[in-house]
C-alpha cells in the first residue's frame, strides 16, 4: 500500500474538514443609585446603568435624533452629533465606507438609545454622597461657546447644581476616529467632595454576527495586558468583572469597533454585563477629592473606528495603548498572520491591486520553499518511476507481507526515496492557506477590493456559476449552486497536479483521489475569491516546478 498517498489523503482531508468546520459551523438612561456606600476606597458592584424602558420600535432614527438638542461633529473620516441630553455620543457615520459594494449608503455605527439599534457612549461621575446632585442621562447640558466639534474646535458643555458645583465636559476630536472627553468639576463651595469617573458603551441589542469561530464579535478588552473576549451569548448568561490599572475595552464588530480607554495607572473596575441591554463599562476605584474652591478633572479617550490596520496600530503607538492592535482579530497565529498582511500590503502599494499582490506573495512563498519542494518532488518523481518495480515486488511477495516490506524498504533505500516526502507541500500550504483566508476575512483593507474582470471584491466569493454557464444563461442559481470560474480553475489545476503524482495502487484510494478535486471545488466555492486565486496560482506554480523535476529524474531498478 502506498503510505505516501494515504498520509497525504488523510492530512488534506483532515485540513479541509477542520477548515470547513471553522468557516461554516454555526454556532443600559437613568443612573441607578449605588447599592452601598463607598468605604475604604471600595465601590459598589454596580456601575451606573441607563434606564431600560425607552426603546420604541416605531421611532425612526431621524425622529430619535430630533428628540434632543444636539451639536454636530465632523472630520475626514466620520460625521455625526452628540446629544445635549446626557452628553452622549449616539450618532456616528463612517464617511468613507458603504454598506455594499455598489451602494451609496454609508455605514452608520452609533444610534440614539430610543431605537431598536441604539448604540452609544456615555461618560460621567458617581459619588457615594446621596445629598449631591450630579448630572445623569436626563440632564440637559448647555453649550459654552463653539457649537460645532471639529479637529480645530473643541466643544464645552456645562451643567451646574444648587450646591455650587459646576460640571464640564470638553469634547475634542482628531482627524480620524479619536474623541477625547475632559471631564471637570469646579467646586465653588467650602466643602470637600469625592467623585469617581466612569464611562460606558451601551448597545440595545446584539447585531447579526458572522458566527465564524475564527472571528470574535462582541465585547472585548485588554486589562493589564490580558486579552478578554466575551461573546454576546456569554454575557447574557454571566457577567464579567475585572480590576486593572491600565487597559482598554469596548464592543467590536467585524470591521468596526467602539472603545473606551481609561487613564493609565488609575485603578478601575470594568464590567461586561447584560440587563436588557449590553454594556461595557468602567469606574475608577480610587476617588478623586475636590477641595473647597478648587477643581478636579478626568480624561477619557474614546476610539470609534473603522478597523484599518495602520489606524489601529497608530493609536496603539501614539497613545501608548498596550495591545490595542488586538482590536483586529489576528487569531492565535498573530505574528504570522499580521506579518503576512504587511507583506501583501507592501505588494499592494507597489501594484495598486490586492489581487496582483496575492499573486506576487504566492510566487514569493514558492521561491522561499523552492528547495524543500524540490526535495519532495524528486522523491515523488522517483516514486512514480518506481511504480512498475513496486508492482512487481507486490506480485512476487503477495503472500509474504514481511518480505514485501523488507524489499520495499530496500528499494527506497537504494534509490534514496522518502515515501512520505510528498506530504511536505501539503503541510507547507496549510498555514499559508489559513493566513490568506484570515487576512481576507478580518482586514478592512481587503473589503471591496477588486481584481480583474468579474472579481469586484476579493473578500467575497466568485459571483459567477458554472450552472448558468458563467452568466451566458439568464438565470440566477441559488447560492449553493454558485461555483464560479476561479473555483473551477482551482479544481482543474488540482486535478492536473494529481495526474503528476504516483497513482495509488489501491482502487479505493484511486477513487478517493479522483473525486477529491471536485470535492474541494464545491467546498471552496463560497470562500473569498482572493483565497481561491491564491490556491489556483499556487497549483500552477507547483505543477511547473514538478514537471521540471520529473524530466530531470531518472532511476535504475535493475
Amino acid at each position: 500500500m502506498d503510505s505516501k498517498n494515504v498520509i497525504a489523503a488523510i492530512s488534506l482531508s483532515a485540513a479541509v474538514i477542520i477548515l470547513y468546520s471553522l468557516f461554516f459551523a454555526p454556532t443600559p438612561s437613568e443612573l441607578n443609585k449605588i447599592n452601598k456606600d463607598i468605604t475604604k476606597n471600595e465601590i459598589s458592584s454596580e456601575t451606573p446603568l441607563l434606564d431600560e424602558n425607552n426603546i420604541s420600535a416605531e421611532t425612526s432614527r431621524e425622529d430619535a435624533l430630533d428628540l434632543n438638542k444636539r451639536f454636530s461633529f465632523k472630520n475626514k473620516e466620520i460625521t455625526g452629533s452628540i446629544s445635549l441630553i446626557g452628553g452622549v455620543i449616539d450618532d456616528l457615520t463612517f464617511k468613507n465606507y458603504t454598506e455594499t459594494l455598489n451602494s451609496d449608503e454609508k455605514i452608520i455605527l452609533l444610534n440614539p438609545k430610543q431605537i431598536d439599534k441604539g448604540y452609544f457612549v456615555e461618560t460621567g461621575w458617581v459619588t457615594n454622597n446621596k445629598n449631591i446632585d450630579i448630572p445623569n442621562s436626563k440632564t440637559e447640558w448647555k453649550i459654552k461657546g463653539n457649537n460645532k466639534l471639529t479637529p480645530e474646535n473643541p466643544v464645552t458643555l456645562i451643567w451646574k447644581n444648587n450646591q455650587n458645583l459646576e460640571f464640564q465636559k470638553i469634547f475634542n476630536i482628531d482627524e480620524k476616529f479619536l474623541f477625547t472627553v475632559d471631564q471637570k468639576i469646579i467646586n465653588k463651595s467650602n466643602k470637600i467632595f469625592n467623585f469617581y469617573p466612569y464611562g460606558q458603551i451601551i448597545r440595545n441589542k446584539a447585531p447579526e454576527v458572522t458566527n465564524f469561530y475564527i472571528l470574535h464579535e462582541g465585547l472585548i478588552g485588554v486589562f493589564d495586558e490580558e486579552l478578554v473576549e466575551e461573546d454576546y451569548d456569554d454575557i447574557v448568561e454571566k457577567k464579567f468583572t475585572k480590576n486593572a490599572s491600565k487597559g482598554w475595552f469596548g464592543i467590536t464588530d467585524k470591521y468596526w469597533i467602539t472603545t473606551l480607554i481609561p487613564e493609565n495607572n488609575r485603578d478601575f473596575r470594568s464590567d461586561f454585563d447584560f440587563k436588557k441591554k449590553f454594556r461595557a463599562s468602567y469606574i475608577e476605584t480610587e476617588p478623586l477629592e475636590v477641595l473647597a474652591n478648587s477643581s478636579i478633572n478626568s480624561k477619557t479617550n474614546i476610539i470609534i473606528a473603522a478597523k484599518e490596520v495602520d489606524v489601529i496600530d497608530g493609536y496603539a503607538e501614539n497613545l501608548k495603548i498596550k495591545k490595542f492592535d488586538l482590536a483586529i482579530d489576528w487569531g492565535w497565529f498573530y505574528f504570522f498572520t499580521k506579518n503576512f498582511f504587511f507583506a501583501i500590503d507592501y505588494f499592494f502599494k507597489l501594484t495598486g491591486n490586492f489581487g496582483i499582490a496575492i499573486v506576487l506573495i504566492t510566487i514569493c512563498i514558492r521561491i522561499v520553499f523552492f528547495p524543500l519542494a524540490n526535495y519532495s518532488f524528486r522523491s515523488m518523481a522517483k516514486m512514480k518511476v518506481l511504480q512498475p518495480e513496486m508492482t512487481r515486488l507486490k506480485e512476487l511477495h503477495k503472500d509474504d507481507k514481511m518480505k514485501l516490506q523488507q524489499e520495499m524498504m530496500a528499494l527506497y533505500k537504494k534509490e534514496k526515496v522518502n515515501p512520505v516526502s510528498g506530504c511536505l507541500p501539503i503541510f507547507i500550504q496549510i498555514p499559508f492557506f489559513f493566513a490568506v483566508y484570515k487576512v481576507l476575512f478580518v482586514t478592512l483593507e481587503m473589503r471591496h477590493q477588486p481584481f480583474f474582470g468579474w472579481i469586484k471584491d476579493l473578500s467575497e466569493r466568485d459571483p459567477t456559476s458554472i450552472f448558468n454557464l458563467f452568466g451566458l444563461i439568464p438565470w440566477d442559481p441559488p447560492s449553493f449552486l454558485i461555483i464560479g470560474v476561479w473555483p473551477c480553475l482551482m479544481g482543474l489545476t488540482m486535478y492536473l497536479q494529481q495526474k503528476l503524482n504516483p497513482t495509488p495502487p489501491d482502487p479505493i484510494q484511486q477513487k478517493i483521489f479522483m473525486f477529491f478535486p471536485l470535492f474541494l471545488t464545491i467546498i471552496l466555492a463560497p470562500f473569498p475569491s482572493g483565497l481561491v486565486i491564491y490556491w489556483t496560482i499556487n497549483n500552477v506554480l507547483t505543477m511547473a516546478q514538478q514537471l521540471v523535476i520529473m524530466k530531470q529524474t531518472k532511476v535504475k531498478t535493475n
